[in-house]
């Protein structure tokens, strides 16, 4: 409840719209078709030039996914993918990518 709280506070601060109910599973399919090629099917970008979005916060991504739709930030690629997104879809694929759990493997130390 405080996670979402908090959330909805940032949210608003960053101008973002009111949150609606997501739906990952959506997100999954609708990254699979257009987000993979460039953002990998697990979120670890393929391009040195896309970001990685696997555990990224969900307020994040929806700012950033509005903001290209928009036209407050621009990339030629992204310009392009977001203009066609419904606030439906921009909500399940921040929840899809939200909901990636990311790990890091420390390498063993050699003596």
């Amino acid at each position: 409840m405080k996670r979402m709280i908090c959330a909805s506070l940032l949210a608003a601060a960053l101008g973002c719209a009111p949150a609606m109910a997501q739906d990952a599973k959506a997100g999954r399919a609708k990254a699979s078709a257009q987000c993979a090629v460039c953002h990998g099917t697990d979120g670890i970008a393929q391009l040195p030039t896309a970001a990685n979005l696997a555990g990224q916060q969900e307020v994040y991504l929806v700012k950033a996914l509005e903001d290209f739709r928009a036209g407050r930030r621009v990339n030629e690629m992204m310009t392009v993918v977001s203009k066609d997104l419904s606030d439906a879809d921009i909500a399940n694929l921040a929840a899809w990518y939200a909901s990636m759990k990311v790990t890091v493997q420390v390498p063993e130390r050699q003596p």
